[in-house]
């Protein structure tokens, strides 16, 4: 059986507020890299929902895409949490800001 589109659309747009609220109220640069990660997958939730309601491969080649370069984003933003991490001792984006003074 196949699930219609309006609920894989309702699925990917609960996955997207859910990402959005995670990334914009969260105080911790690894949640709001999770809230980030969530709604790149909304979107792949999207492509390929799309495409089995229309038949095209392009949606699920597209997801496959997104999926790549989600798990670069992914390896490269935990490598800067990590240098922010020891640079700071804290995760918290507004400590991250601050540029470190040269002491003498």
């Amino acid at each position: 059986m196949i699930v219609p589109l309006t609920h894989v659309l309702v699925l990917a747009g609960a996955l997207l507020l859910l990402g959005i609220w995670c990334a914009v109220t969260r105080r911790n640069l690894i949640m709001i890299l999770l809230g980030i990660e969530i709604m790149l997958n909304a979107a792949a939730v999207a492509f390929v929902g799309a495409s089995l309601r229309w038949q095209q491969i392009e949606g699920q080649a597209v997801a496959l895409f997104i999926l790549a370069i989600a798990a670069a984003e992914v390896s490269v933003g935990l490598a800067l949490i990590v240098c922010i991490y020891r640079r700071n001792l804290t995760l918290d984006p507004v400590e991250a800001d601050r540029i470190p003074t040269a002491q003498f």
